[in-house]
């Protein structure tokens, strides 16, 4: 599943899109496991990471198909 990263999430991997090995269909939470199993980079902001699935934000029982556009949003900061 084709996953997009943003701010810190993009740095931490170098990259602003991953690819993510996930049984599908899957839940929002075992997407979110499998990103940290397969981007470790991730784990510290696992629990702040917000996710979008198809422009709308996702709670961790929404089931995500392989067709959706998904983002991993970290927390905003600044002023």
């Amino acid at each position: 599943m084709r996953v997009k990263l943003f701010a810190v999430a993009a740095q931490r991997v170098g990259r602003d899109e991953i690819l993510v090995d996930v049984a599908s269909p899957a839940d929002v939470a075992a997407l979110k496991q499998a990103v940290c199993r397969q981007f470790p980079q991730l784990e510290p902001l696992a629990s702040q990471l917000l996710v979008a699935v198809d422009t709308q934000y996702a709670d961790d029982a929404e089931v995500v198909s392989p067709q959706s556009e998904v983002a991993l949003i970290p927390p905003v900061s600044g002023g």
